[in-house]
This record gives C-alpha cells, sequence and structure tokens, in this order.
C-alpha cells in the first residue's frame, strides 16, 4: 500500500472550505463506498470542473441505457486496458468484480478481454470500444451494423461511443496528472 497524500502529482489543492453541495456528494461516496475517490479530489480544485465531470459521469454511467452498469463498466476497463490507464483499471477493474460478482472476469478484462468468456453481444460491444479507442477514424458503418446485428440499437452505439470517449479523455487525464486509485479499491470484491 502506498502511503499517498495528494490525488496526483499536480499542486491543485481542494477548495477549502468545499460547498455545501460539494461536501454533501462527497460524504456520500465516504457512506456508500467508504472513501472519496482521487478522481473526484482531484477535480476539486475547481467546483465547477468537479460538477462538470461529475455530471457526465453520472449520465453515461448511471443514467437511462439500453447498456447495463456492467456492460459500461467493461467498456471503461478494456478502454482504460489499452490506455494503460492505472487509475482507472484499478477503480473501474473493482466495480466490474463487483457488479458480475466475478473477481475473475474484472482481471480478464483488465489483462486482456479477448479471453474472458463474453456473449456475442458484450464481444461485439468491446470489439467497437477497443476499435474506437485504438483507430476511431476506421470505425466504419460496418462496425456500428455488427452491432446492430446483436441486438443493439442506435441509442445504445450512441452510449457505447460516449463512454468510450469519456474514459479515453479520463484516461489520458489520469496518465497526464499521475493520477493514482485510491488503495481501496484494490480489495473490493475479491
Amino acid at each position: 500500500m502506498t502511503d499517498q497524500t495528494a490525488p496526483t502529482a499536480l499542486d491543485l489543492p481542494m477548495v477549502d472550505p468545499l460547498p455545501p453541495e460539494t461536501q454533501k456528494y462527497f460524504d456520500i461516496c465516504v457512506e456508500k463506498l467508504g472513501f472519496v475517490p482521487n478522481v473526484l479530489q482531484a477535480y476539486a480544485f475547481d467546483i465547477e470542473k468537479l460538477n462538470a465531470f461529475t455530471a457526465m459521469y453520472n449520465d453515461l454511467m448511471l443514467g437511462d441505457s439500453g447498456l447495463s452498469k456492467l456492460e459500461r463498466e467493461m467498456i471503461a476497463v478494456v478502454v482504460s486496458a489499452i490506455n494503460k490507464c492505472f487509475y482507472c483499471l484499478v477503480a473501474h477493474g473493482a466495480a466490474v468484480r463487483q457488479l458480475s460478482g466475478d473477481p475473475q472476469l474484472g482481471e480478464m478484462l483488465v489483462m486482456n478481454y479477448r479471453v474472458a468468456p463474453l456473449d456475442t453481444r458484450q464481444r461485439a460491444m468491446l470489439d467497437f470500444a477497443a476499435k474506437m479507442t485504438s483507430a476511431s477514424t476506421e470505425i466504419e458503418e460496418p462496425d456500428r451494423q455488427r452491432l446492430r446485428d446483436v441486438g443493439f440499437t442506435d441509442r445504445d452505439i450512441w452510449d457505447i461511443a460516449n463512454v468510450t470517449g469519456f474514459f479515453n479523455m479520463s484516461n489520458r487525464v489520469a496518465s497526464a496528472t499521475a493520477m493514482v486509485p485510491n488503495d481501496q479499491y484494490h480489495a473490493q470484491a475479491r
């Protein structure tokens, strides 16, 4: 375990005191998770940026969608594996373990999603997310049609693309700022 004092390598202290709404949000994190995720602490130097980040995250990951929460977390892990984002692999790998009840699935997705026992729908979704991460300009209509062929709607494809895009952005910010995952993630759902 590391003895960590800051969520990133940047000297951007959290607003002190936090606005009441932000403090309430952080208190909910502590109540539900046992800690405040470092990504939230990292953004808390600027409450408007924190609010924009959390609004987008909450909409994409928790909002109405034809994708399950597990499927959205699976996308986060596969994108993060390709981008080698330590923060997101640890945090979202834990979420996959928790939501699936399968620690092996979380580990497989972290290492190489292609070895995981996925159904055809999940495989197509993750293949699309992987291609979008590695070569987004090469996405063509046949790629979208493969998703439709396994039951995804055009709205679902929008959601797959947006979750993938969000984690590509988040991975790059986390890597560029040396964001470290909370130690607590490592032990979750094992």
